[in-house]
């Protein structure tokens, strides 16, 4: 298995990838080698003057569907053995945490199609690995959840994150729970002050502190978790 994650992100607007995914975590992974992140335009896969990627649907409705022609070209172009293909779209399963650790744990080249219009063809998910949603709403397409789970996932990488430990306490992991209370200097901000036991130097009160508030924390704002 390749040590350089390799994510193909087939899409109708590569051009609105590049900023995002170019900066802050994501960014230095990349100049280091951890993940390639390629833009497919999904037009460059069609054969006719107008690059059509969608038709009407058949039986009737409003909208338009992503034609299945273009779509396996594409996936087929870029598909290896060691391929996952990932489709977004609001009939998927939720992305997780727990997804985003087992992509980067795992897998050496992810293919994601960004859904768009009223959806694909239902024959498009026969090349499907997964398909994802990271929530109950609708989206114009696929592409911001792309970014989402892209995002997600390549900050898990080895090295990825300047501090590895800064992965180990975040909400969603391993605990399960959502993470406890964060300060800064300065100890006290227009009459809030920085719980005593954060200052106290006992780290075995600090870690029975931070795991209580974690649970509260959890209980109040997603007991769904519990």
């Amino acid at each position: 298995m390749s040590s350089t994650l390799r994510i193909d992100i087939i899409t109708l607007f590569p051009e609105i990838f590049f900023g995002p995914l170019a900066s802050s975590i994501v960014g230095r992974a990349r100049e280091k080698n951890l993940v390639e992140i390629n833009a497919v335009n999904l037009r460059d896969f069609t054969h006719d003057r107008h690059k059509t990627v969608d038709d009407t649907p058949y039986g009737g409705g409003p909208g338009m569907l992503m034609k299945p022609e273009p779509l396996f070209e594409a996936v087929r172009s870029l598909k290896n053995e060691c391929s996952k293909v990932i489709l977004t779209g609001p009939a998927g399963r939720r992305f997780t945490q727990k997804d985003a650790e087992s992509l980067a744990a795992g897998e050496s080249h992810l293919i994601i199609i960004c859904g768009h219009y009223e959806g694909v063809d239902q024959r498009v998910r026969s090349l499907v690995d997964w398909e994802f949603s990271i929530g109950d709403y609708i989206l114009t397409s696929g592409n911001l959840a792309a970014m989402v789970m892209t995002d997600a996932v390549v900050r898990l990488l080895p090295g990825a994150l300047g501090d590895e430990l800064s992965g180990v306490d975040e909400s969603f992991g391993a605990s399960g729970l959502l993470e406890y209370p964060q300060y800064t200097r300065p100890p006290v901000f227009e009459g809030m002050a920085v719980p005593d036991v954060l200052l106290s130097g006992d780290h075995e009160k600090i870690r029975r502190w931070r795991e209580a508030q974690a649970w509260n924390t959890t209980i109040r704002h997603r007991p769904d978790l519990i």
